[in-house]
């Protein structure tokens, strides 16, 4: 990788990665994006009905999760798997059942807290809505309005201790808004960006995103913003890498994205579901002990974004263990297995970071200040298969717009392509 952050191919990487989440509003668009550049590349969807035995390169969907996986043709039932994990979904919002109603003139939609979203990040922005509905017949439609929403502040007249502490009531204070009059439905949009009728719409997963565009800015543009990198960038870190992976390694290569990671990842489509375990056990096709010795010699990468310290608060962060942004991707460290990584997660990072010629740095917390989870800890205790935790530093994270540095994306995606690789 260049040092000058600035370099061409670092900027073509940003490019790309600001193509995917645009295209990414909702996790199931996620999903489809993924799908899609999969598709492109060769890569066969199968349903889960169908076998999935076979060799070669091949995907499946499973709502706004996606598990793609390259088998070579020698390999057997007890070849080991080499898994990097993320996520699609983000924090912010999502679209209450009966969503259109008036208020003193206004027309606004009724939303439910999604996740932890910086609350705040989220007020005086033009906000679309993304997911999926379903008609009648049983049919999922992708759906996207574009700008829509709204969700305005007080103005400083009317609060004047609001600079004192900013305090939203999620009930009262954070329905946006749409429309002025009493004519207008969001159902009806959203049926319509899908050329449906409102009316064949009986049911809906449709969640908020940030419409403004990514970009990069700042001394040498090496500064990258946008919204949902926690946790399209691992997404994205892993489908580039898995579409370079080599078909001769001697191991099963598997990019598997889950949804709800910001719920708790207890659903089907979560990684404390059954998904992984599912595909991984049809795609070995042996008995249970020859599975259970594939995962033996398996190792999972947990990709999940994590703090870079912030000049402003570097009180919050270790004193000593100071990860920045531009110096590598992070190994995630917890003494309470909020974080998967041991001793040996570590030698494996480090092996691939050296193969592929990036930086890395080493993430811990603020004794005082617990850090989150992942689905490091979860893919780990379900199966058992070998976990590292990693990702991209960020400031601002679970804001509408998260920030990151350019030469950090590009180091991910390389390191990811080395694990592999067989690093």
């Amino acid at each position: 990788m260049p040092e000058n952050p600035a370099a061409p191919d670092v900027h073509a990487h940003s490019d790309d990665l600001a193509a995917f989440i645009t295209a990414s509003p909702s996790s199931y668009h996620a999903a489809a994006e993924v799908a899609r550049r999969l598709g492109a590349a060769g890569f066969d969807q199968l349903a889960e009905t169908e076998d999935l035995t076979a060799p070669g390169r091949h995907f499946v969907l499973r709502d706004g999760a996606v598990i793609a996986w390259a088998r070579p043709a020698s390999a057997t039932a007890t070849t080991p798997f080499r898994i990097l994990g993320a996520h699609t979904d983000s924090p912010g919002f999502k679209l209450k059942p009966n969503p259109t109603h008036a208020r003193h003139g206004w027309l606004q939609a009724g939303v439910e807290v999604y996740g932890g979203p910086l609350l705040n990040s989220w007020l005086d922005r033009e906000i679309e809505l993304a997911g999926r509905v379903v008609t009648r017949d049983g049919a999922e439609h992708l759906v996207r309005t574009g700008p829509y929403l709204r969700i305005p502040q007080l103005a400083v007249h009317l609060d004047r201790q609001v600079n004192d502490g900013l305090k939203l009531d999620r009930q009262r204070h954070l329905n946006p808004v749409f429309g002025i009059g009493d004519h207008g439905d969001v159902l009806e949009r959203l049926a319509a960006s899908a050329g449906l009728s409102a009316d064949d719409v009986v049911g809906h997963d449709v969640l908020a995103a940030d419409t403004q565009p990514p970009r990069r800015f700042g001394l040498d543009e090496h500064l990258f913003a946008a919204g949902r990198m926690d946790n399209l960038t691992a997404v994205h870190a892993g489908l580039t890498a898995l579409l370079g992976a080599p078909d001769d390694a001697g191991h099963v290569s598997v990019l598997a994205a889950f949804d709800h990671e910001e719920l708790g990842s207890q659903s089907r489509s979560g990684a404390s579901g059954p998904f992984l375990d599912d595909v991984l056990t049809r795609v070995s096709g042996g008995t249970a002990d020859e599975r259970l010795r594939a995962y033996a010699g398996s190792w999972c990468v947990s990709a999940d974004a994590g703090h870079g310290v912030h000049p402003n608060y570097a009180e919050r962060h270790d004193p000593v263990t100071v990860p920045t942004l531009g110096a590598g991707p992070l190994l995630k460290i917890n003494a309470n297995q909020r974080y998967a990584t041991d001793a040996h997660g570590s030698a494996l990072w480090a092996r691939a970071c050296e193969r592929a010629g990036v930086p890395s740095q080493p993430f811990v917390s603020n004794n005082t200040i617990p850090c989150g989870s992942t689905i490091g800890p979860l893919t780990a205790t379900r199966l058992g298969i070998r976990t590292v935790d990693v990702g991209v530093p960020l400031l601002s994270m679970h804001s509408a717009r998260e920030l990151a540095h350019v030469a950090d994306l590009v180091a991910l995606g390389a390191a990811v392509a080395a694990f592999f690789a067989g690093a």
